[in-house]
């Protein structure tokens, strides 16, 4: 192969380019008023851009949960609450209760769809400005041990762009308990 790439490298650097677009129009887009209601067919509009399939939505009181439209793991989920956040940076100790519903939803739907293994989970957000959409969104894969090279990169557990839920819980009680 003189001269040529092979395809599996060039696969590699288009996902690259596309997670590298992803992450610069999210910069590029200023972000939303926190908690503003987002109309209903707007709110399915993300939804139907996220998910395979939009007739297969879990629905709570305040969160929907739906498979991954690009899925890093077996089960790839993300749970997404009804009003409207930007992400998990405007998140402030209040919505440590969000957070912790957004967990055992995500585990719920783990376990509905038959996934054993409940300590081999990553449940996690994007932190910005590396976040694809403008919406919260805590991601759940299971099992993390069958994570993707480029999976692992993307949901790596203490980097500059993911962070756990738990790490996320952690930071708005110290918040909580400094003001």
């Amino acid at each position: 192969m003189t001269g040529s790439t092979s395809p599996w490298l060039t696969w590699c650097r288009k996902q690259k380019l596309k997670l590298m677009a992803a992450m610069f129009l999210n910069l590029m887009h200023s972000p939303r008023p926190t908690d503003e209601l987002i109309p209903r067919s707007e709110f399915w509009r993300f939804i139907k851009m996220c998910c395979w399939n939009p007739n297969k939505v879990t629905q709570y009181e305040d969160l929907v949960c739906f498979r991954d439209i690009r899925p890093g793991a077996p089960h790839h989920y993300l749970v997404v609450p009804k009003n409207h956040i930007g992400n998990c940076k405007t998140l402030k100790s209040e919505h440590i209760p969000l957070v912790e519903r957004m967990v055992a939803a995500g585990k719920a739907i783990l376990q509905w769809s038959k996934c054993t293994d409940l300590d081999d989970i990553r449940m996690g957000f994007h932190w910005p400005p590396f976040c694809s959409i403008a919406h919260l969104h805590l991601h759940v894969l299971a099992p993390a041990s069958q994570l993707g090279f480029l999976s692992r990169m993307i949901y790596r557990i203490n980097s500059y762009w993911f962070i756990t839920a738990e790490q996320l819980m952690e930071r708005l009680k110290a918040e909580s308990t400094t003001s």
